[in-house]
């Protein structure tokens, strides 16, 4: 089953059992899928691959909401906008954790042959594919830079 069919799915079964904020974040997921859909040049179909991107942007933009909500005071937003990211990682694969992230780089950086912090480019041009979707690039950047440096 696709990342779409599920979404679609879930909307359905929200729903029947009245689950009102996660039909809201499903209906807000489809209609983003719907627009990426209707962009020119886009396909009919999104693949699995461009759905956990999709996910993964609005999983972030509700994290970062979410931290401002906690600077600003304003706890009731904050848990609403947890709670809505909550429903957003169902969709996403599972992060790396530090160590498995480490690994993972280091992996990297002996494939590209990377030596110095000059090679910072291609090996972070190698990551960010192979660890879309399972690390936030920021954090990527950071361990590449403190392997290279």
């Amino acid at each position: 089953m696709t990342i779409e069919e599920k979404v679609n799915k879930g909307i359905m079964e929200a729903m029947k059992a009245r689950e009102t904020l996660r039909l809201e974040v499903l209906r807000n997921i489809k209609k983003v899928f719907i627009e990426a859909k209707a962009a020119p040049g886009a396909s009919a179909s999104l693949s699995d691959a461009e759905c956990v991107k999709i996910i993964g942007k609005l999983a972030k933009q509700g994290r970062d909401a979410a931290a401002i909500f906690l600077q600003q005071g304003r706890t009731d937003l904050y848990d609403h906008e947890s709670a809505q990211v909550a429903v957003l990682e169902e969709f996403l694969p599972r992060q790396l954790n530090e160590e498995e992230l480490i690994a993972a780089l280091k992996a990297i950086i002996e494939q590209v042959g990377a030596t110095s912090a000059q090679d910072t480019g291609k090996v972070m041009s190698v990551a960010t594919r192979a660890l879309a979707g399972t690390a936030d690039g920021k954090i990527i950047a950071v361990k590449v830079k403190e392997l290279l440096g």
